[in-house]
């Protein structure tokens, strides 16, 4: 996808690339996109980047429902990517 390759390219001599680096770049270019350019970037994907992305949606949402539903603790940052 042309936008993580975008963003790899600027940061990558700049954060480590751990957890936290990653949260603040996402949230930090979420911030910036409204609905209707995000969906553009979606209409652009080729189709293995489009099912990698639904699967990532679907598995991330999957885990954080089931970790309820057994009455595990959730990081609110780790709630936040799914919502």
């Amino acid at each position: 996808m042309r936008l993580v390759d975008e963003l790899f390219a600027m940061y990558r001599d700049r954060l480590s690339g751990d957890e936290e680096d990653l949260d603040t770049i996402t949230f930090t270019v979420l911030e910036h996109f409204d609905r209707e350019e995000l969906m553009s970037i979606v209409k652009d994907m080729r189709n293995d980047e489009l099912e990698y992305f639904i699967r990532q949606y679907l598995l991330e949402t999957l885990k954080e429902k089931f970790a309820r539903k057994e009455g595990k603790s959730i990081d609110p940052n780790y709630i936040r990517h799914l919502h």
